[in-house]
């Protein structure tokens, strides 16, 4: 079959994908560089608990807002303008947080002036940032088959994954330097990345529907509805573990700060090494229909989840958050590749912003709900992440979606690789 100029070559989409890796692997860095420096600097500079938590609450809630906005203008701009803008967005939030961090240590500003304006860069992130997960998400839609797509949902996935588990590291490496030396460092990286996009990834033919044209999907949608619905679950699940995991070790195992610390360190390492599992090992190398990945993913999870309300050791701890990060790692791609095959081609960054969206749902809302239970029950919030597991596992389910079933076979599968245009 002949290619066009206007085509993807495989050279050139597997560089794309590359590069999209990369830049949403320096995403994930960010956000555990973050949650690792920032409080101890923050305490420092007279800042208290609930000050700083606020700072990453308004960036989440912006997070949810714009990213439906970004993966719809997506499809109205082309994805690389808006996966640039949130590099860009990026890169700048997080050096402009530490040049405030800097200018804090030096006492020139009063405090609430420089906690003002913390809050206003990190919005930055949550503004422009969300753009980029969704426009990437739909840039992998664009150029893979219904077999590949779960696969390729799933990288994406890892690339962020893998970001949030070297980030502390690399923090640790420059902060050898300087304390905000990684703040510096990681905008630096950021930028680096955008310029690499600009520079070398393919993306040919500019959209043909103007602005007024443009799919305008709903939440309500009854094609995406239940995948929305799915992805908020793993959301809450999975943020609801892991804000109450700390006191929950505490206050069940009687242990103190430094005990705690280092058997909750060692459980959220196995949980992020085994959602990698997931995503770069099983799913690549089985040929699984979105269900049974989906109805996998979600049994495994209530397995993880209900271990947490047994008797309570460490080592019952760690293997517990260990089978639920697979279950994870296996649901979430299953979600958003869901979602992504239920519309049709010229809807992709709309349910792709959309889908981006309910990954930080549970970071707003699990304050407001796991953490009061918690004081009632502290197995509330586990026992809330089980039974809605449960209710997942039976919308898998239903006979309406039947775009989870079985991928293309083989040949069909090779020729739309080989076939599909770079759109845009």
């Amino acid at each position: 079959m002949g290619q066009s100029a206007k085509e993807t070559t495989k050279t050139e989409r597997t560089r794309g994908l590359s590069l999209l890796f990369v830049c949403l692997l320096s995403l994930g860095m960010g956000q555990s560089l973050f949650f690792a420096l920032l409080p101890p600097i923050a305490r420092d500079l007279g800042l208290t608990e609930v000050q700083v938590s606020a700072i990453f609450t308004l960036s989440a809630v912006l997070w949810v807002v714009m990213s439906p906005f970004w993966g719809r203008r997506s499809d109205i701009w082309g994805r690389k303008p808006v996966i640039l803008l949130g590099l860009v967005g990026f890169g700048i939030s997080t050096g402009g947080f530490g040049l405030l961090l800097a200018i804090g240590q030096t006492g020139v500003w009063p405090l609430m002036t420089l906690y003002t304006a913390m809050i206003m860069v990190r919005a930055i992130f949550g503004f422009f940032g969300s753009g980029t997960p969704s426009a990437a998400q739909a840039y992998i839609a664009d150029r893979t088959t219904r077999a590949e797509r779960t696969s390729g949902v799933a990288a994406i996935g890892a690339a962020f994954g893998m970001g949030t588990i070297i980030g502390p590291g690399f923090a640790a490496a420059m902060a050898a330097f300087h304390l905000l030396a990684p703040f510096f460092a990681l905008a630096v990286f950021a930028l680096g990345g955008a310029l690499a996009i600009a520079l070398f990834l393919p993306e040919r033919r500019r959209p043909v529907m103007r602005q007024k044209e443009a799919p305008r999907l709903k939440i309500s949608d009854p094609r995406i509805r239940p995948f929305l619905f799915m992805g908020v679950v793993v959301s809450l699940t999975q943020a609801a573990v892991m804000q109450v995991a700390a006191f929950f070790v505490m206050d069940t195992m009687q242990l103190d700060g430094a005990e705690t610390a280092q058997i909750v360190g060692v459980g959220m390492m196995s949980m992020a090494m085994a959602t990698l599992f997931a995503q770069l090992v099983i799913i690549p190398r089985m040929n699984l229909s979105v269900r049974t990945l989906l109805t996998s993913g979600i049994i495994t999870n209530i397995i993880g989840v209900g271990m947490l309300l047994v008797p309570m050791s460490a080592g019952v701890f760690i293997s517990a958050l260990t089978v639920q990060g697979l279950g994870m790692g296996l649901m979430r791609p299953a979600v958003a590749a869901g979602g992504s095959l239920a519309v049709n081609p010229d809807e992709q960054g709309a349910v792709a912003g959309l889908n981006s969206s309910t990954a930080a749902v549970g970071i707003i809302f699990v304050p407001f709900i796991a953490m009061p239970v918690y004081l009632i029950l502290p197995t509330g919030p586990f026992w809330i992440a089980f039974f809605l597991s449960i209710m997942m596992l039976f919308m898998t389910r239903a006979r309406s979606l039947s775009v989870l079933e079985a991928p293309l076979d083989v040949e069909e599968h090779e020729e739309e690789t080989l076939s599909r245009p770079a759109r845009h």
